[in-house]
């Protein structure tokens, strides 16, 4: 990566005389090498901006990181001595702090192409999608057909079922002859479920395990949403037939870095272990540098993920997820080396509010050495005993070796960052999947610039922007 620190030059902001951060003064200085934040700093450099990108820790990916297991160790377990057995294989792991899967038809793909770090990464399939019902997982049906083998349904719910499949997969919103005489638009999704006669089991794998919703709040809402969010999986399940998931080599902490090659390649500027210590502001409460203790940064305007933004962001919620080592694959997943397994709300006694996800690694994807497995179970905190929530996941493991545990809270910007151009990016979600981050990034590029990112099919769409 390219870095460049010159202090022998000062800068002068609001007056007062600094020593350069870093050589040059910036269109836009990024906080945070979180995954959302190097997708930002790689378009911005792309388009032609010049931008420093900054992280208080001396490594990339943020809260996206990828750990080996003796960093695991000493992050969650630093009284603990940890068995030799395990941690003589440490750097074979790749540990993912905030795990998630990339949707093979969704905007994060898109993203890639469009931004071209595909060239710095390597994918896999992961094996299997299943969801939750009665006492066992069951293969996410997805077609048609599969609905009419799945052992999810019986017999006449899966003639419903695969009425409900055709109808969606032949749905076009531009072409009335395919709406069935249905106005999608207005009409809510719990009633094109009732139209279809299908039953409460089946509605909570469709929601949660295809739309891949959190909760059951988009019952009420317009049907035509849940459609699109369907037909994506369908499409990316028909990319590669087993799977709608695909997973980079040796961890999810590769996509920040890729990201971060890209705009270092464009002339961005990084800068690792360089806490910041303060936003600078105008008299007007606009953002127009930053400082790290007697150095300081001038930038157009700011963008970062919440911890650099204290004051300005507002907590919404709280995440639990629980990093499991296993050595032998989950019962009922059949044999698979990697898979995601959800636990739709509904299915889990006493009810709750948020589902729970299950995503299961292994060699394979090169997170663990060989025979190892890593089982990775988060939701949502809806209670003041998070580990707890995440018991139904957890027993569907099987044996677990050895187990970190850890409780993050999920912040919002309290504005959109117009008046004082200080740009916040939502903390990551429970969900397995990268779609809300992309959409995040599409979130903070309309704030920023007024317009919309337009993905292109390679780096070249983002400069011409």
């Amino acid at each position: 990566m390219a870095s460049s620190s010159d202090v022998s030059d000062t800068v002068t902001i609001n007056d007062t005389p600094f020593a350069k951060l870093a050589d040059g003064e910036y269109d836009a200085v990024v906080l945070g090498t979180g995954l959302t934040e190097c997708i930002l700093s790689g378009i911005l450099s792309v388009a032609g901006l010049r931008v420093l990108h900054c992280d208080r820790n001396d490594y990339y990916g943020g809260a996206c990181a990828s750990l080996n297991l003796s960093q695991m160790y000493a992050k969650f377990a630093p009284e603990f001595t940890p068995p030799e057995t395990l941690i003589a294989k440490s750097r074979d792991y790749n540990i993912d702090l905030i795990p998630k899967f990339i949707m093979a038809g969704g905007n994060m793909v898109r993203m890639l192409v469009h931004t071209g770090v595909t060239r710095y990464l390597e994918f896999r399939l992961t094996e299997g999608s299943f969801v939750f019902s009665g006492e066992r997982p069951h293969k996410v049906p997805a077609t048609p057909t599969e609905a009419m083998t799945s052992s999810i349904m019986g017999l006449f719910e899966k003639n419903r079922c695969r009425s409900f499949f055709s109808f969606v997969h032949s749905y076009e919103s531009d072409d009335p002859s395919t709406h069935g005489g249905l106005n999608l638009k207005t009409m809510t999704m719990a009633e094109l479920y009732n139209y279809y006669g299908l039953q409460p089991a089946t509605i909570s794998f469709i929601g949660h395990a295809l739309a891949l919703y959190r909760d059951d709040a988009y019952l009420t809402q317009p049907a035509e949403p849940t459609l699109l969010k369907i037909q994506l999986y369908a499409t990316s399940l028909a990319r590669h037939g087993r799977s709608p998931y695909l997973y980079p080599l040796y961890g999810l902490g590769e996509l920040p870095q890729a990201f971060a090659r890209l705009s270092a390649v464009h002339g961005g500027t990084y800068m690792l272990h360089t806490p910041i210590d303060e936003i600078i502001h105008n008299q007007d409460g606009i953002a127009i540098g930053v400082r790290s203790g007697d150095r300081a940064a001038k930038c157009r305007f700011v963008a970062g993920d919440p911890t650099y933004f204290s004051d300005k962001v507002q907590q919404t919620g709280r995440v639990v997820r629980k990093y499991c080592l296993l050595d032998a694959p989950p019962p009922n997943t059949r044999a698979s080396g990697s898979c995601q397994i959800i636990i739709p709300a509904t299915q889990i006694s006493p009810p709750r509010k948020s589902d729970i996800y299950v995503l299961v690694l292994s060699y394979n994807h090169r997170t663990t050495p060989e025979g190892m497995y890593l089982g990775l179970v988060s939701t949502t905190v809806e209670t003041n005993s998070p580990e707890d929530e995440l018991q139904p996941g957890t027993e569907l493991l099987g044996s677990i070796i050895e187990s970190f545990v850890t409780i993050d809270d999920v912040y919002e910007p309290k504005g959109d960052g117009k008046r004082d151009q200080c740009f916040i990016t939502k903390s990551y979600d429970a969900t397995t999947h990268f779609e809300t981050t992309v959409d995040d990034v599409f979130s903070v590029y309309r704030r920023i610039f007024g317009t919309d990112l337009i993905l292109g099919s390679g780096p070249e769409a983002g400069s011409a922007q």
